[in-house]
């Protein structure tokens, strides 16, 4: 389960498939220098993107049964 306190760089190396959910919100994530030390709130929160909704569908996403 992907929570709001992960760094974006652990999303996306444990969750390939989470790249497509950063580019839909206009997250370039995988390019940023900085994904590494990021939560993945503090990022919704600088690109104001609504954290609960990007999770949601983070986890649908990237979960097992996805």
């Amino acid at each position: 389960m992907i929570t709001k306190e992960m760094t974006i760089g652990m999303i996306l190396r444990t969750y390939p498939e989470s790249i497509k959910i950063f580019t839909k919100y206009g997250l370039d994530c995988h390019e940023c220098q900085i994904a590494d030390l990021e939560s993945v709130e503090h990022g919704a929160g600088v690109h104001k993107i609504g954290i609960d909704e990007l999770l949601a569908e983070l986890n649908r996403v990237c979960s097992p049964n996805g």
